[in-house]
């Protein structure tokens, strides 16, 4: 798979090219890494959604919003927004790391999707990553409540659907590649009465429903 799809998928062309290269590399990989950008990316990502947070809630104490963003900003969120973007076909990792698994695993996804946070900001500056990190949260962000917690994609959408006396969404199987240890599914989740139809892959079928109902709530989000 090309950076170029990548891009596509992120929402954003990079200008300088080796910024993505080096934001995409793991240290297991080669020097230069992306543990730098991950420092910056993390505070990026910190003030993008804190200022959203005290927008979007004007009323709600500092506590309320620091708990808020914690949940957005948790290794979890950031692996799902990883998901979503297939992030892991796309990453440079060591021969270890490539025989472990490491492109699927949760806290190199959320690291490197931070280093990508960080890149942009170098590349464009800080506008054009909050773009980036808005765009990607856009579905969480519209239907976040004070004291929720933040649910996995799945729950979301079905409560959603719930919530308006729709019928829940329809996941299917629609295709199975790889080796048995290291098998990639495409699934499809479908909602008829909103003319929704979106497709995720993932590591897992559990793992490619989740990214599939992350961008039907990006397309209910859109609507």
């Amino acid at each position: 798979m090309t950076q170029r799809g990548f891009e596509k998928a992120f929402g954003y062309t990079f200008r300088d090219r080796e910024l993505l290269q080096t934001a995409l590399t793991h240290r297991s990989y080669s020097s230069p890494h992306n543990e730098r950008f991950e420092f910056i990316g993390d505070a990026v990502l910190n003030a993008v959604i804190a200022r959203r947070l005290f927008e979007q809630f004007p009323t709600l104490p500092e506590g309320d919003l620091s708990r808020l963003r914690a949940n957005l900003v948790r290794q979890d969120s950031l692996h799902q927004r990883a998901l979503a973007l297939s992030l892991g076909d796309y990453l440079l990792l060591g021969e270890g790391e490539q025989k472990s698994g490491g492109h699927r695993r949760p806290s190199i996804l959320a690291d490197a999707l931070e280093a990508l946070f960080g890149a942009v900001w170098l590349d464009a500056g800080f506008d054009a990553a909050s773009e980036v990190v808005l765009r990607l949260y856009q579905g969480v962000l519209v239907q976040l409540a004070p004291g929720q917690e933040i649910k996995d994609a799945k729950t979301r959408l079905q409560e959603y659907l719930q919530g308006r006396r729709l019928a829940l969404p329809l996941y299917a199987l629609i295709n199975t590649a790889g080796e048995a240890h290291e098998q990639h599914f495409t699934v499809s989740c479908s909602i008829d009465a909103l003319r929704i139809r979106s497709e995720g892959s993932g590591s897992t079928r559990r793992a490619a429903e989740q990214v599939a109902a992350e961008h039907a709530l990006e397309e209910v989000a859109n609507s």
